[in-house]
């Protein structure tokens, strides 16, 4: 595993397409439990190199039920995101992640952890990428749906402070799929 984290971290696959310079961002562990699969580090990711440290992060953990303290444990969580260095900037937010990063890293990554019990696929990037057909119409839908993706994946929004409208107007949301949500990381961290 160490082997492996270390390739990942001096990656320069795609470093033409990044604006910032390749620094991918992994955390993982043989022992993890749970893996969370997200987009991609913003720039302050990209910055501290610490996964999830943003506001992004934030809302996480507490839609998780988790002190930093257990996330940022990776015996028990893994953070991979679907690609793994900053790509840069669109007209609406930050680039999609770069393509070439899931298909290189991901597998012999999640080969190496014998102990996930659960995948926590957070956006469109991530739900596309492993979901392929099994997604609904779109993103809503596919979150709405959750429980037809148990108990291997756990399908979320992004966390994102840009998506309190969809928060607002999905009030099911806060109310069935986090409660479930919140059971399940607690039975699987219970020691």
């Amino acid at each position: 595993m160490e082997k492996l984290l270390s390739e990942i971290r001096n990656c320069t696959v795609c470093a033409e397409h990044l604006p910032l310079g390749p620094r991918p961002i992994v955390s993982a562990h043989p022992q993890s439990k749970i893996a969370i699969i997200g987009q991609a580090p913003g720039t302050k990711v990209h910055k501290t190199g610490v996964p999830w440290d943003d506001p992004s992060g934030k809302q996480l953990r507490e839609w998780l039920g988790v002190t930093d303290e257990k996330f940022y444990d990776e015996r028990l969580f893994a953070l991979i995101p679907m690609g793994f260095c900053y790509p840069g900037k669109g007209k609406s937010g930050d680039l999609p992640p770069r393509p070439e990063c899931a298909p290189l890293w991901h597998e012999p990554l999640l080969k190496q952890m014998p102990n996930l019990q659960l995948t926590i696929l957070i956006g469109q990037y991530a739900q596309n990428y492993y979901l392929v057909d099994g997604m609904e119409k779109n993103l809503t839908e596919t979150v709405r749906n959750y429980k037809n993706y148990l108990p291997h994946y756990f399908v979320l929004p992004h966390p994102s402070p840009r998506n309190r409208f969809w928060l607002s107007k999905n009030p099911w949301f806060g109310e069935e799929v986090l409660p479930e949500l919140r059971q399940k990381i607690n039975t699987i961290l219970k020691p």
